[in-house]
């Protein structure tokens, strides 16, 4: 039998702000994760202008897109690594079609990915690989490629808040 025994206010309200303590510093970095992973920005290719979404952190890009039901015409999602090295992307819980634009440290684009399906079988998704060492990977809507005529060598240019020299790779 649990017996209940009454205590002060003063040290109910302390007992209460420390149980919620924990919850409070998860929820501010559920929303700082959140905010930065929302970070929104702009990239032009082929004289068309994207607000983008980027993804710097390995729990940003690990994410990406995933889970999105839609996303607009002229939106999408820039994925930038410290290094440049072949990539390989995939699709695992992503549910809409995407072109996978794969760009070098100069942004040039290595490659592209077109109209690439979605994929909800977890880990059995296949990966689809740069066509060379690749730094940054833009995610549009599937049919962007074919609509702006891209090929190997076109330049992405960057708007403001994209860093430019990103910072190394953590452990």
């Amino acid at each position: 039998m649990l017996r209940l025994t009454r205590l002060p206010a003063p040290i109910l309200l302390a007992l209460c702000a420390l149980l919620m303590l924990p919850a409070s510093a998860q929820d501010s970095a559920r929303t700082n994760a959140d905010a930065s992973t929302t970070a929104r920005s702009w990239v032009e290719l082929h004289g068309h202008r994207y607000t983008i979404e980027i993804a710097q952190t390995e729990a940003q890009r690990a994410r990406g897109l995933m889970f999105r039901t839609s996303m607009q015409r002229d939106h999408g999602m820039l994925f930038i690594h410290s290094v440049e090295v072949p990539l390989a992307y995939w699709m695992k819980n992503t549910q809409i079609a995407l072109d996978i634009f794969y760009f070098d440290r100069e942004r040039r684009m290595v490659s592209v990915s077109r109209r690439t399906p979605p994929c909800d079988r977890g880990d059995a998704c296949p990966p689809y690989y740069s066509e060379g060492p690749a730094q940054y990977v833009l995610e549009l809507n599937a049919g962007a490629a074919d609509r702006l005529h891209v090929k190997r060598g076109d330049r992405l240019i960057f708007g403001p808040r994209i860093p430019l020299n990103p910072p190394p790779a953590t452990p």
